[in-house]
């Protein structure tokens, strides 16, 4: 028998072993892995950068056909495309990763993904309909770019209604986006350059549970977070705030508002917030005479921080706080009924950690009765 006979039945031999022993699974990995490679190879992304063209151009050029049997439509692979100008692991199909590769534009985001990165670029501008093919997105990245509000599409988040962390600090926005999802979970917003929030910018938001505003200018917060019914925790440190926000939510368990230039706080400011933990007013212009006498007397508050301020005396606070930070203000008396109104063996405040140092008071001016009514505190600095 001639030798290429031989080899084409050792061949068909082998070829058919190999079907009678067929693995569904490895079968599938190879057919993911073959589509994984042709689609890199016919990707085709030209990006968008004119106004007067449309806001996403997208082109999927087929690969040369030899076939007689025609090709999918390149329109139907598309969702599913991995740009070649990002990273997406086989063993973690739903992420994209995009991040620190001087990108200007936002490459196509493939219709699986739930997680894109798009951090540590030179992004300026996000395009109407950006994201409306990914409308599973739940998390995604967009800080430390250049992204501008006027260069941002009014509703460029709108179709994303899974979507629970959007990561927008470090950019050049002066107001906050919308409308967004009420599945938002988490908005970061710092380290921008907004300088007021209207009562209505975070309207419908009853799922937000963390505000990051830290680090921008706003100089007025109106109302905009009394309807956040989850909210937990509102950062609002290093701003140009001269009042309180209005209507503080009764979820809410930190608020930091050190930064700011804040003089006054309204009577029953923090009753409304029954579960709120920590507050942090530090570096503002407080002053005795723009607080109420029980203004900071709230029993869930543990730990108050009022350092760097203008306070005189030492506020009266909830016999349950355990942190009180005073240093730096012009304190100039110890009363020991800022923390006890009645100094026996039954009441005494739980206080463990007091700073007043910085201030005027003398070692000196502690009362006999401290002892008994801060039995609690490890750390008293005057």
């Amino acid at each position: 028998m001639p030798r290429a006979t031989t080899l084409i039945l050792i061949l068909a031999g082998l070829c058919g072993s190999s079907l009678g022993q067929y693995n569904e699974e490895e079968d599938l990995a190879w057919l993911q892995y073959y589509l994984r490679q042709s689609r890199v190879s016919s990707y085709n992304y030209v990006p968008y950068y004119e106004e007067e063209s449309p806001a996403y151009a997208y082109s999927y050029p087929s690969a040369t056909d030899t076939e007689p049997e025609p090709e999918p439509e390149p329109q139907q692979a598309a969702p599913w495309r991995c740009p070649q100008e990002c990273d997406c692991p086989p063993n973690f199909s739903s992420a994209m990763y995009c991040d620190t590769r001087h990108l200007r534009y936002l490459p196509f985001v493939p219709s699986r993904m739930k997680y894109v990165y798009f951090q540590n670029n030179l992004v300026t501008s996000i395009q109407e309909g950006a994201f409306d093919n990914a409308t599973e997105l739940e998390w995604l990245a967009l800080h430390n770019n250049q992204i501008g509000s006027e260069k941002m599409g009014k509703r460029v988040f709108g179709k994303l209604q899974r979507l629970e962390r959007l990561y927008l600090n470090n950019n050049n926005l002066t107001r906050v986006p919308g409308p967004l999802p009420r599945s938002l979970r988490e908005l970061h917003l710092s380290y921008n350059h907004i300088s007021k929030v209207p009562s209505n910018a975070l309207e419908g938001l009853e799922n937000l549970t963390a505000l990051y505003l830290s680090h921008n200018f706003i100089f007025e917060m109106g109302a905009s977070l009394k309807g956040l019914k989850s909210l937990i925790l509102a950062d609002l440190s290093y701003n140009n705030l001269r009042k309180v926000p209005d209507g503080l939510p009764a979820s809410l368990e930190q608020l930091y508002l050190e930064y700011n230039y804040i003089n006054a706080i309204p009577e029953d400011y923090f009753q409304v917030s029954p579960r709120l933990l920590y507050v942090r007013m530090s570096h503002n212009s407080l002053t005795n005479q723009g607080l109420s006498g029980n203004t900071f007397n709230s029993s869930s508050i543990l730990e108050l921080d009022l350092s760097y301020n203008r306070l005189q005396k030492i506020p009266r606070v909830n016999t349950n706080l355990e942190n009180l930070y005073l240093q730096g203000n012009q304190i100039n008396e110890f009363s020991i009924s800022s923390f006890c109104s009645v100094v026996d063996v039954m009441n005494y405040s739980r206080l463990q950690v007091l700073r007043l140092d910085g201030n005027a008071i003398k070692r000196n001016a502690v009362p006999p009765d401290a002892p008994l009514c801060l039995r609690r505190a490890t750390v008293i600095e005057i």
